[in-house]
């Protein structure tokens, strides 16, 4: 084959994988948005489409046959991963790698990566399978502490636990809505931190490891509920994030966007978190921050095109549009009108089909000059985000 490839199978297809199928649709590649229900955001902007339960190897199977893909994108953590070795041995392109995705999709595979095998700085942690072992890990770490599924994505099954009376809570929460079939879960010290960062990271098939502006952000619930570019870091937080993220990187090998995340204490860079692909955080780049949102810069390094340097264009800030109701319709959205009165300022309404109480359904954007005063524009992407009302 020369050239570039031509047809892309996406293995979930949300607000993210939108985003990507869009940038991958204006190079003219064919993109198969798969997910595990109908109408998915990434479905909505292609015509081929699959909806298969992605743990299952017989249903991967068939539309791997089906389809024959050039290249395997992963999007989400609930992906039988094993399979993607032996998809790559047989030529097909997986991004990054199949190492990679079978690392990242699993906190314990990258968490031991990065502390004991790279002996990079991180919280302490403990992982239980039991709820007797959870408590003894609890007991060892110390409260307050972090609890997450081994397996989950936007914040789900996570919850800190401050006092005894959360213990099982917590457990619970962690056992059964984190997403793939693991029931081990990670008890982590909690950190003080100042500030949370993600350094989206760009590795080349041929060429240097590049750095996006450091994005800020804020979470709750183990979601991001907004974001900032560039985040406050001095030279020396971003020396090491930038040699964390390039270790890390390195050791998993492939091509793409990683999104690197840290926390940073007064002294000290702790490693937390990396996804193989667009991070959530990263959305800020829609607001024109970077000369390539994280999307575009995502494909030009899957498909190796050149990428001569990424370039603050311009502050940014995004906040979440969330709903507050569960509803099974397809939502309606109020107040755009409003939002869009704001200066610089934008919406993207990401189009999932139902709502749930605190689903990210859209993200508020704004903007300024290289020197524009953050706090003002955060502030102001809350507001625009506060107008639009979902029914």
């Amino acid at each position: 084959m020369s050239g570039i490839p031509g047809k892309i199978l996406l293995l979930g297809s949300g607000e993210l994988g939108k985003e990507f199928t869009i940038a991958a649709k204006r190079l003219g590649m064919q993109v198969v948005a798969v997910d595990s229900y109908e109408n998915a955001p990434a479905q909505q902007v292609t015509d081929l489409r699959e909806v298969i339960n992605m743990l299952d190897e017989n249903q991967l199977d068939r539309i791997i046959e089906k389809h024959k893909p050039d290249i395997i994108v992963p999007e989400i953590e609930a992906i039988r991963t094993e399979k993607l070795f032996e998809f790559e041995s047989t030529g097909i392109h997986v991004v990054p790698s199949a190492k990679a995705a079978n690392f990242t999709m699993n906190r314990k595979a990258i968490r031991d990566l990065a502390s004991k095998e790279l002996g990079i700085k991180t919280a302490r942690y403990e992982y239980a399978k039991t709820f007797d072992e959870f408590k003894n890990a609890v007991a060892r770490i110390g409260l307050p502490c972090v609890v997450k599924p081994l397996m989950s994505s936007s914040g789900k099954g996570q919850s800190s636990v401050r006092a005894g009376n959360e213990i099982e809570t917590a457990w619970t929460n962690a056992t059964t809505k984190g997403r793939g079939d693991y029931n081990e879960v990670i008890v982590e010290e909690f950190i003080k931190f100042e500030s949370e960062i993600t350094l989206l990271t760009v590795t080349q098939k041929n060429d240097v490891t590049l750095f996006c502006p450091p994005i800020g952000h804020r979470q709750e619930r183990g979601d991001y509920q907004e974001s900032w570019q560039p985040g406050s870091v001095n030279s020396y937080q971003l020396s090491m994030m930038s040699k964390i993220a390039k270790q890390i990187t390195d050791k998993l090998t492939g091509a793409g966007l990683w999104g690197v995340e840290f926390f940073l204490g007064k002294d000290e860079v702790y490693f937390s978190e990396l996804s193989p692909r667009p991070h959530d955080t990263g959305m800020v780049t829609l607001a024109g921050t970077q000369n390539f949102n994280e999307f575009e810069l995502h494909l030009r390094a899957i498909l190796g095109l050149p990428i001569n340097e990424i370039t603050l264009e311009r502050a940014g800030a995004s906040s979440v549009i969330l709903s507050e109701k569960e509803s099974s319709t397809f939502p309606e959205y109020s107040g755009l009108s409003k939002a869009l009165t704001f200066k610089n300022s934008d919406v993207k309404i990401f189009g999932k089909p139902v709502t749930k109480v605190h689903r990210r359904m859209g993200v508020a954007l704004t903007w300024g000059d290289k020197d524009s005063d953050m706090i003002e524009l955060r502030r102001r992407a809350k507001e625009i985000a506060d107008c639009v009302r979902i029914d």
